[in-house]
Parts: structure tokens; C-alpha cells; sequence
């Protein structure tokens, strides 16, 4: 990011408005909903840009029988949502937490769709992530924004919004609901080409009418900035929290510094931490998470340090679910860079992971989260995970975009191979030695699951039985969509246990209010997104839940200090 052509935007003063919020991901939802019920508003950010993780992310959320859901036709109820959420969330949270996030959630979205320029539509057929269990979903209740003219939404303020992970050759505004097709454009062109052309003609022919369209995390992000800009809500940048102003026991404002000055902002209905995770605060991840955790790998935006955990530590905040982070398997970094995700690589057919003792391990197609889990799941009972090699062979590569920078046929760079997380052979043996692996336990690693592949049926770990492992597959391949024998010229890539951002943290209240360890509230403090400890527990039910109850706290804690907690 060339930090050199961000505009520096407004200059911070002290001031005093109705509600402060401190971060500009999902926190920019509690300042769009506290502005329509009257409340003057400010937002600040640490950075020098706007959006947080959520303009990094894939801009999806999960918000059970929401608008967008009806109006596509989704058969959704809270009812069913509520059947869900008790069976796979459990007592890893209180029940009040995920009741108020279904019961505030369908409201939240609508908010967002009178305050914002932004649509959504139904991302149908991306499963819940355990939809085998009680109320479950296999059509799914993802919803995204549909494609955003970022240069008319944000204007003079374009400059300010975070870009995205990663620069597209060419400028194609591809959906969540696009990438599972644009994978599998070798092995099912007839489905996939025409939304490839329809995103080419829309990103390159929009730029030809000075239209600058984008999916994804940037349409969320810059559909929420767009909505502060409309209401004339100003958003600080570089600017970061210094200090709680606490008055008779309430949080009643905070200090700030900008720049290296300081001032003080008052803020009489309360102040929203919502400020991210502690993703890149590798003490703090060591010391809650695991030793382990030696290299920051994490995805989140790289102001999410801990900072709003820490100060509402300062001030009598409890914290919760510190071990839990929205985990990702990605492909090894080289040097600086940042890692890069596997989403649909690791359900593919012709593909299946190994540890360093050349054995494979766990069903690789899982949710990200659960994937992390079962990796430090290993680790807790002594037998930790310290290699991962995703394994593959010449077909797959022909057929498969890989890391969101591969394309089918193309070669793995030299450089991947020279920086050691590549290795290729033409048998298994030649493979497990360029890899570092034992060659025996990995050549009867591959033999047993190319057997299991050849009756389409994962004895060993299930692979294909969910809904959600499917949704990533290949259709084309029977009898199992995730499962094919590798055969010929085999690679190996390795993997590291990436994260979209921690989600343990303050623990907070179904109001959104920061609590203490005994129960009571924080007065004038909430706590929302990954600053708040998870509303799922130790769950991810779908695609979007960390910006789904990010976007519904917001709604729900801009209501409790306007004085409407329970409507």
C-alpha cells in the first residue's frame, strides 16, 4: 500500500458527540444505525484507511431469515435458525448472545439497505457449515453485496478505502457465489464462462465509463462508507485510542491521539470498541492460543493488535474464548509476503493433505475453523501438527485455480519451489524425498487414500458426507465430488495455519454491553465484531458469520444506548 496517496482525511479535535465507535469494519453498522435513530456519531481508526478486516474479507454474512433471503426465496425461518444455532453453538456461549443476534438480525440487514447504496442476494447453495445438524441448512443463508461502484459510492473519499488482499490482473468484480464457478472453469465451462464474462465486461467495461466496480469485502466495506459519507458521519484515520474517560463509574468518552497529538472526545451515550482482534499481538496469541504460534501469519488488517481488548481489561472488562480465532489454512508465506488462502483447494478431487510424518490427517475439505481446530486439537493432546503439505497431482493442477493466483495449467512459480513450501515428483517416493517426508509412511499414505478415492467413500475421515464439503467439489467427478485418485506427476504445497482475525475477546452481554467477571455491566462500554468474544462460541455456523453478528451487534448496541434495548 503506498501509503503516500491516501488522502490524510478530516483533522481529529475535541469534541462530543452522542456515540464514539472505535474501529471502521462492522463498526461502521453501530454508527449508521445509531445516526438513524438520532444519535450524533463519530468514527475513529487506528490506520490510514477504512474498512478493517471486512474490506480484506469475502464481504459475506450470515444472517438467518434476513430480507435479502425472502426476497430471493429462501425457505429460512428463526425457528429453524434457532433449532441450528442450539445444536451446533451448545454451551460455549450463553444462549442470549446468539437469541438477540436471530432476533435483532433480520432488522440489521434492513437498516443497512436504507442507509447504504448496497444490495444483497441470497449466495444460494453455500451449505451452513455443519448442516447435518438440527435446523441445518444445505442451500445455506449466505447473502453478499452484489456488485459496487466504488468510484460513485465513496467519491473524493475513495482513497481512503482499504484495498483488498489481492490485485487482480484484471479488474472483475467476483462474488463468493462467482469463485466456486470461476474455479472450476476447465471442468465446467459451460457454467462458469459466462459469469467469467459477465464480471470481465462488467470490471473492464465499467472502467471505460469511469466505473470502478468491486465484490467482495470492498463492496461491503465501501457500501458501509458510503453510508457515513450520505449521513455525514466523519471517520478519523490515523488515529488511535489512547484512554477511557470514566465518570462515576461510566465510560463517558475516550482520548485519542492523532499523529502524535492528542485530544479528548466525549461521547455521552456510551463508546463501541470495535476495534478487531488481537490477530497480529503474537505475546498475546503465544500466551492464549499457543506457544506455537511463533510467525504472524494472520490475514486480519494490520491494526488489529489488541488494543480495545487490552484498554476494556484496564477499565474491569472480563474476556472470553481467547483460544478461538476464525482459522484458515493458507499456502506458506516467502519472506514478507502474506500467506495465501485455500478455500475450495483443499475439498477438490485429486488433492489430500499429509503432516510431517507423511500421514494424512484430518478431512481436508472441513470449514476453515474446524480445520484449525482439529490442528490444535493434535497439538493439546501431544501430538502437534508441525508440517502441512497439501498434496496433488498434474490433472488437478489442469484443472483447478489454486491460491487465487494460479490458474489451471499454469506452472507452480520456480520461486515457490526455491523457498522450500513447493516439491514435486513423478512418483510418491520421489515426492516424499523432495518434500522432506518418511517415503514409507507417505507412499501408504497415498495407496490407502487412492483406494478410498476409487470407491468415492472417506472411511477414514468422511470427506464428501457433508453438504458444505460438496459445495467446493467438482460436480463432474462421481461418485464423489471431493475424492479422485491422484495418478502421474505429483506435487506437494506447503500449508500454514492462517486466521481471518481472533474472535475471543471482551466478553459482552445480548445488549452488546462489556461485562465484568461478575456479570455486571461496564457502564457506556460495548463491545462488538472480533473485539467482542464470539457470539457462536466455539463455532462458525456459516459463510459470514463473523461479519453477520459484527453488522447485527452494531445494530443491536447503537439501539441500547439510544435507549431501545429490547424493540
Amino acid at each position: 500500500m503506498n501509503t503516500a496517496t491516501i488522502p490524510a482525511g478530516p483533522t481529529a479535535v475535541d469534541t462530543e458527540v452522542d456515540l464514539l465507535v472505535i474501529g471502521s469494519g462492522t463498526g461502521m453498522a453501530a454508527a449508521l444505525a445509531a445516526h438513524e435513530l438520532g444519535l450524533s456519531t463519530l468514527v475513529v481508526e487506528k490506520t490510514s484507511t477504512v474498512g478493517g478486516s471486512t474490506a480484506r474479507s469475502g464481504g459475506a454474512f450470515w444472517i438467518p431469515a434476513n430480507p435479502a433471503l425472502a426476497e430471493d426465496g429462501a425457505a429460512d425461518s428463526l425457528a429453524r435458525a434457532r433449532e441450528y444455532l442450539a445444536a451446533v453453538v451448545g454451551d460455549t456461549t450463553p444462549e442470549q448472545r446468539w437469541l438477540a443476534f436471530l432476533e435483532h438480525g433480520p432488522a440489521a440487514v434492513a437498516m443497512l439497505g436504507r442507509t447504504t447504496p448496497m444490495k444483497f442476494f441470497w449466495a444460494k447453495g453455500y451449505s451452513d457449515y455443519h448442516p447435518e445438524n438440527p435446523g441445518g441448512s444445505s442451500q445455506g443463508r449466505t447473502c453478499e453485496c452484489t456488485p459496487l461502484d466504488v468510484t460513485e459510492a465513496l467519491g473524493e473519499e475513495r482513497g481512503r478505502l482499504r484495498p483488498g488482499p489481492l490485485a487482480a490482473p484484471i479488474p472483475m468484480p467476483v462474488t463468493g457465489a462467482d469463485y466456486k464457478w470461476l474455479n472450476l472453469m476447465a471442468k465446467a465451462p459451460a457454467k462458469a464462462l459466462p459469469r467469467i464474462v459477465k464480471r470481465a465486461l462488467q470490471g473492464v467495461g465499467g472502467l471505460v465509463i469511469h466505473r470502478e466496480y468491486a465484490a467482495g469485502g470492498q463492496a461491503l466495506a465501501a457500501g458501509l462508507f458510503s453510508g457515513l459519507i450520505r449521513a455525514g458521519i466523519p471517520v478519523w484515520t490515523n488515529t488511535s485510542v489512547v484512554d477511557l474517560i470514566v465518570e462515576d463509574a461510566r465510560v463517558t468518552g475516550a482520548v485519542l491521539d492523532q499523529r502524535g497529538t492528542t485530544m479528548s472526545v466525549r461521547a455521552r451515550r456510551g463508546v463501541v470498541l470495535a476495534a478487531g482482534g488481537f490477530d497480529h499481538d503474537l505475546q498475546m496469541r503465544q500466551a492464549h492460543q499457543s506457544p506455537s504460534l511463533t510467525h504472524d501469519v494472520s490475514l486480519g488488517a494490520e491494526g488489529n493488535t489488541g488494543d480495545a481488548i487490552k484498554l476494556a481489561q484496564r477499565y474491569g472488562a472480563d474476556i472470553d474464548l481467547m483460544d478461538q480465532s476464525w482459522w484458515f489454512p493458507a499456502v506458506a508465506p516467502m519472506g514478507e509476503d502474506a500467506p495465501q488462502v485455500l478455500l475450495a483447494e483443499r475439498s477438490l478431487p485429486g488433492s489430500f493433505m499429509v503432516d510431517q510424518y507423511g500421514r494424512r490427517f484430518i478431512n481436508e475439505a472441513d470449514d476453515y475453523m474446524t480445520f484449525g481446530q482439529g490442528v490444535l486439537a493434535r497439538e493439546q493432546a501431544g501430538d502437534p501438527v508441525e508440517q502441512m503439505w497439501l498434496v496433488f497431482d498434474q490433472a488437478y493442477r489442469n484443472s483447478y485455480v489454486m491460491a487465487g493466483v494460479l490458474f489451471p495449467r499454469m506452472p507452480i512459480p520456480q520461486a515457490w519451489y526455491d523457498a522450500g513450501i513447493a516439491a514435486k515428483g513423478s512418483d510418491a517416493a520421489t515426492l516424499a524425498r523432495a518434500a522432506g517426508l518418511p517415503e514409507g509412511t507417505f507412499v501408504e499414505a497415498l495407496q490407502r487414500f487412492n483406494t478410498l478415492a476409487a470407491n468415492g467413500n472417506d472411511e477414514d475421515y468422511h470427506r464428501g458426507e457433508s453438504a458444505y464439503d460438496r459445495y467446493y467439489g467438482d460436480p463432474t467427478v462421481t461418485p464423489n465430488p471431493n475424492l479422485r485418485p491422484l495418478r502421474g506427476m505429483l506435487y506437494a504445497v506447503k500449508v500454514v495455519l492462517s486466521d481471518l482475525g481472533t474472535c475471543g475477546g471482551v466478553r459482552a452481554d445480548e445488549r452488546g454491553r462489556a461485562l465484568r467477571a461478575d456479570g455486571s455491566p461496564v457502564e457506556g462500554l460495548y463491545a462488538i465484531g472480533n473485539t467482542a468474544a464470539n457470539a457462536f462460541g466455539a463455532c462458525y455456523p456459516g459463510a459470514g458469520a463473523t461479519i453477520g453478528q459484527g453488522l447485527v451487534y452494531g445494530y443491536i448496541a447503537a439501539r441500547d444506548a439510544a435507549g431501545h434495548p429490547a424493540d
